[in-house]
């Protein structure tokens, strides 16, 4: 898989991930909208209790994005789930009781985009992913 990152703004270096939602903006989409999200992963929970069904919580710079990942989707995305730094998730929005979910359809490990962050050349350029139009 190749990643194609979207435009830097202002000729930047900076590592971005392929176009997403920031997580500030979740309120606005409808319900049921087929939505991206990206950001580093949180918390990974699997309990006993929710049959198989595993939620991530991912964090960009202006907050949180709570993913529903049901068993089917997880055994094709096994690796991205379990190991994924940076995730890009696209699925469906659900609302219930005041709480916003993203129900995952693809996973995308964009990990190695982390690394870049070490080249010694990297410089960061002070714009934020919820500058992004």
């Amino acid at each position: 898989m190749t990643l194609v990152l979207s435009p830097a703004p202002r000729g930047s270096s900076w590592p971005r991930p392929p176009k997403a939602l920031p997580a500030a903006r979740l309120g606005e989409p409808p319900a049921g909208a087929r939505v991206t999200v990206a950001g580093l992963v949180l918390v990974r929970q699997r309990p006993g209790t929710a049959k198989g069904v595993i939620f991530v919580t991912l964090e960009d710079e202006t907050g949180t994005a709570n993913v529903v990942v049901w068993a089917q989707v997880y055994e094709r995305f096994r690796r991205a789930v379990i190991a994924g730094r940076l995730l890009r998730v696209t699925g469906r929005l659900q609302r219930e009781a005041g709480v916003v979910h993203v129900v995952a359809d693809v996973i995308e490990d964009l990990s190695g985009l982390l690394d870049r962050l070490l080249d010694p050349g990297f410089r960061p350029d002070g714009v934020r992913a919820g500058d992004q139009p």
